[in-house]
């Protein structure tokens, strides 16, 4: 053994047990055990991401993205680690993000290798530093260089990850109030190193999730974080100069990220973690980890200049030795929960597109939302898509089953939104015994038993009578047993007072954002359905269309084409595209083309119950419907003043053919339609029920502030 092998394997020891004394003094023995079993804790290769991780090749030149009008500058800090260096910029220039940006490396006096070679990287911005300053005077004075609207500062010991630039800058767009964002940090065996970071009450911090999988549910959705590591952090640049930079006071280096963090919020501003921009981060490549000499010893001294800065904010921070899933939790926030037979997918449904919406809804109103679906399957961009949104997303493996998920969660939430009777029944007995606190909410979607006995009506079907009566029995069943109800209309409203008179219930519709108005009459031309078609109500609107309505409407308009949009097409209807104007696309996930290209929307449905989200979402975008009474039931919708209604198929094919050719009466029910659904399916149409049945505002529910 040489001594260079001897000299590595005492100071090894040494930092171990200096940094183990130091987690017992500020964090207890606990903490301290937990943190030593996560250090070995061993993550199994398919909860690890796949990563690129660029070829060490011999040096040779090539370039880096370059615009002359960037909207980020990321900026690179370095010392020597040439090698480090050249793979972050190599990972940067074989893929390139989308938005246009410059890349400015910051020489800090490096005795090596790295001016000769930076100097021959294409678009490469290199300055090189009079002096050895340090990590943040190099920072500094990158960001005095740089010209972006957003400024980003990357490790040169990092390889960030496919996506990941786009990311932390659509994370800006996404949630207005945002001043900083920060990366998920990996090590390079696919470990998660940081999710964000929590500060203490003394000024210590946690890198949390240290060690363990990226993909599990407490570190994969995006969430306000204490602060987010420095090796890749991205906020405006007119924001950084005005919070006057990093501190020079914590120079050369340690604690100014948190300290940025903190400011930000200061502010006024959120601290954003955002888990889909991965970045592989060699931690400690440059100032090692023993923070009992060295660079690295700088963290203790910082540690103190922060905590005497930040006193009275720190005051309301968890104290040390909190378990770290329950510090990480934003604080003084309602806890709701909501259930659903399967993950929400917004562009195939429209009690899909009122969920997520009532998730943002709940946001907006400053709840922490937690989802999960009963099934409790990751279901791919759904999920994501509610991650994106700041949702709590819960999956197997990692929840385990309801049971044990509610046993150990349970007692956090302050109401449970469960949508669907059968759903609802299983989890009712659950909820009672593991979330004490909850307002437990039944959300009924559409009463099932309704539209059920339409169904059966319509089909003059005894069994389907029978079916619609056990339905009826059990949807009855879970009403009476729970907190509250939701329903999406008055006419629902008024047959529970029937049929349950002693249970409370309150109209919570459909949610939209009223979108801009789309093109006017004479850009656009065609008629759309859209549906999906696991749903009876719309397997029998479209025959009956096709079969009874569009041949008369073909007479009058033989240039016209039908546009019927929807997954799960059944053959009879399929078996119809391509013939008489009829295009059958089957499932679209973006409409938009659709909505601002097609004159009228047509929803001809016979049987059903609930309100009709395609009726909403067209109007929300200006285009006109043609609707059966059945479809436009309980939305406050006026024939010929805000739609055209009508139930026999003449009178529907008349309809058509006299929207499609005026274009003042088409004018005037586009305008009075987006007027209906600002009126009554808005966001702030529904955030009053939102507030006091959901969140307590009325004082009535558990826990209630």
């Amino acid at each position: 053994m040489s001594l260079a092998h001897l000299r590595f394997l005492i100071d090894r020891a040494t930092g171990l047990a200096w940094r183990g004394l130091s987690s017992l003094r500020t964090r207890g023995w606990r903490a301290s055990w937990q943190r030593v079993l996560k250090q070995f804790h061993r993550v199994p290769a398919h909860q690890r991401p796949a990563l690129f991780l660029p070829e060490a090749t011999p040096w040779q030149p090539f370039a880096v993205p370059a615009s002359v009008q960037p909207r980020a500058s990321i900026v690179i800090p370095v010392y020597n680690q040439f090698a480090h260096t050249l793979g972050c910029l190599r990972a940067i220039a074989a893929h390139p993000p989308t938005a246009p940006v410059e890349v400015i490396v910051v020489d800090d006096g490096s005795s090596d290798e790295t001016e000769a070679a930076l100097t021959q990287v294409e678009g490469l911005r290199y300055h090189r530093r009079a002096a050895n300053g340090g990590f943040i005077a190099a920072c500094n004075d990158g960001a005095a260089l740089a010209t972006g609207d957003y400024l980003v500062f990357l490790n040169n010991d990092t390889v960030p990850q496919p996506g990941w630039l786009d990311a932390l800058l659509e994370t800006f767009d996404a949630h207005p109030g945002t001043g900083l964002v920060g990366a998920q940090l990996l090590y390079p065996d696919g470990r998660l190193q940081e999710a964000g970071g929590i500060v203490f009450a003394d000024g210590s911090g946690w890198n949390y999730g240290r060690f363990e999988s990226a993909l599990d549910p407490r570190y994969a959705f995006l969430r306000e974080a204490d602060y987010m590591s420095g090796a890749a952090v991205a906020l405006p640049r007119t924001l950084f100069i005005q919070l006057g930079g990093f501190d020079p006071r914590y120079a050369p280096a340690y604690y100014e990220d948190t300290d940025l963090a903190f400011a930000v919020r200061r502010h006024g501003l959120k601290s954003i973690y955002q888990p889909a921009a991965r970045v592989v981060h060699d931690e400690g490549t440059t100032s090692g980890t023993d923070t009992s000499q060295g660079p690295k010893a700088y963290q203790v001294r910082n540690r103190g200049i922060f905590a005497d800065k930040w006193r009275d904010e720190l005051a309301a921070q968890s104290v040390p030795g909190t378990d770290p899933d329950q510090a990480a939790r934003p604080r003084r926030r309602r806890n709701v929960l909501v259930v659903d037979a399967l993950t929400p997918q917004p562009d195939r449904d429209s009690g899909s597109l009122r969920l997520v919406n009532l998730m943002r809804l709940l946001r907006e109103e400053g709840a922490h939302v937690v989802f999960m679906a009963a099934d409790q399957q990751h279901a791919g961009a759904a999920t994501v898509e509610l991650q994106q949104l700041g949702v709590e997303v819960w999956y197997a493996p990692h929840s385990g089953s309801w049971p044990t998920w509610l046993r150990e969660h349970g007692p956090r939430f302050d109401a449970a939104v469960v949508c669907r009777h059968y759903v609802m029944r299983e989890m009712l007995p659950l909820l009672r015994l593991h979330a004490p606190r909850a307002r437990v909410v039944f959300d009924s979607v559409d009463l099932h038993y309704l539209r059920e006995r339409r169904g059966a009506e319509l089909a003059a079907d005894p069994a389907l009578a029978r079916s619609a009566e056990r339905t009826r029995a059990l949807e009855l069943d879970v009403i009476a047993r729970s907190d509250a109800t939701l329903v999406v209309s008055d006419v629902e409203r008024r047959l529970l007072a029937s049929d349950a008179p002693d249970a409370r219930v309150d109209i919570l519709s459909n949610l939209h954002r009223l979108a801009a108005a789309g093109p006017d009459y004479e850009a656009r031309q065609d008629l759309m359905f859209v549906g999906g078609f696991r749903h009876p109500p719309n397997v029998d609107a479209v025959r009956w269309f096709l079969d009874e309505v569009w041949p008369k409407v073909r007479a009058s308009l033989p240039e016209l084409r039908f546009h019927c949009i929807g997954a799960d097409v059944p053959d009879p209807i399929a078996t119809r595209h391509g013939h008489d104007g009829i295009h059958i696309h089957g499932h679209v996930p973006d409409l938009s083309p659709y909505l601002d290209g097609a004159r009228l929307a047509i929803a001809p449905l016979r049987f059903g119950a609930g309100v009709k989200g395609k009726v909403n979402q067209s109007m929300a975008h200006g285009q006109p419907v043609v609707a059966t009474s059945c479809a436009v039931e309980g939305m406050h919708l006026r024939d010929g003043v805000d739609v055209l209604v009508a139930d026999t198929p003449d009178a529907f094919a008349d309809a058509i053919v006299r929207a499609y050719r005026d274009a003042g009466l088409w004018r005037r029910l586009a305008a009075n339609a987006r007027d209906n659904v600002q009126r009554h399916f808005s966001f702030d149409a529904g955030r009053e029920v939102v507030r006091r049945v959901l969140l307590g505002r009325d004082g009535t529910a558990p826990g209630a502030d």
